[in-house]
């Protein structure tokens, strides 16, 4: 009895701990600003910072956080590029002090975030 309970609680420690995205799911048709191509949509879940570098390195082909600034053009073009939440998205800028730039969708405002507290949405971006 003990084991059939135990195989549950294996499948749901899998789906917490070890979640890797359908990066197909994720790039979809990618849309392009300037010289920076966006995947069509988020992660499917907030992101705590510490989870990002492996999600995204689970994307391959170059794909990484935006910087700060590229985040705002994303904001500005936002309509253009469609599927982005009415949250807060990670930025890679740096803040020190264990923090880092995000910007809400919302509103647009760039604030500095505590790296180890706020979950986030993230999208994708790469140069070409």
């Amino acid at each position: 009895m003990k084991i059939l309970l135990f195989i549950p609680f294996l499948f749901m420690c899998s789906i917490v701990f070890g979640q890797s995205y359908n990066s197909d799911s994720i790039i979809g048709k990618p849309k392009k600003i300037g010289n920076l191509e966006i995947a069509q949509n988020d992660f499917p879940r907030k992101l705590y910072w510490y989870d990002i570098e492996k999600a995204l390195t689970d994307l391959g082909n170059g794909w990484r956080l935006p910087t700060k600034d590229e985040l705002n053009i994303m904001f500005l073009n936002k309509d253009k590029i469609s599927g982005f939440a009415n949250s807060r998205y990670w930025s890679s800028t740096d803040g020190g002090d264990n923090s880092a730039w995000g910007q809400g969708f919302e509103s647009g405002n760039q604030k500095l975030a505590n790296k180890f507290n706020n979950n986030y949405f993230v999208r994708a971006v790469r140069a070409f």
